[in-house]
């Protein structure tokens, strides 16, 4: 018997388009000039778009994290450049269009015991409202706990839409 075989689950249920997180890349550089545009260059001529930016300098190295459009693509090119890089998995979510959304993301979270490790913005709206995105302790229970709050949470599909025109 083959792994997944007689569960009923099949693989493309597993990780696909629509899995309600976004990955992030974190990518290692020298801190020298020029080096976020080698990176950035990159994706040059492909249809890879940076979605969110997010740098931490310390004295030898910059973290540079990258959401991007396409990141089955956005990995290829990042390997073929042969930069070292971690991937991790963040929640986006839609900011409604109400009075203090950060305020109710960061008391559904709190109220859920969900640590926030690392936010920043999206570059893009997705359907036209602010985003953000979010590294969490608990990728499962934010999840849980912002779809019962009634947020949109963005997919890594959500990120494609506008490029597809």
């Amino acid at each position: 018997m083959s792994i997944g075989e007689g569960t009923g689950i099949e693989f493309s249920t597993m990780r696909g388009r629509d899995y309600p997180t976004i990955r992030q890349f974190t990518v290692f550089l020298e801190n020298r000039v020029g080096q976020l545009l080698e990176v950035v260059r990159r994706f040059e001529g492909s249809k890879v778009r940076i979605v969110a930016l997010s740098i931490n300098d310390a004295t030898e190295c910059a973290f540079v994290r990258l959401l991007v459009s396409h990141p089955e693509q956005g990995r290829e090119i990042l390997e073929r450049a042969g930069l070292a890089m971690i991937e991790s998995d963040l929640v986006g979510i839609e900011l409604p269009d109400r009075p203090q959304p950060l305020l109710q993301v960061c008391t559904a979270l709190l109220q859920a015991e969900v640590n926030i490790v690392q936010a920043y913005p999206l570059i893009v709206r997705p359907h036209g409202l602010p985003a953000v995105a979010l590294m969490v302790d608990n990728l499962d229970m934010a999840q849980e706990t912002l779809k019962a709050k009634n947020f949109k949470l963005i997919t890594e599909q959500d990120l494609c839409l506008e490029d597809e025109d």
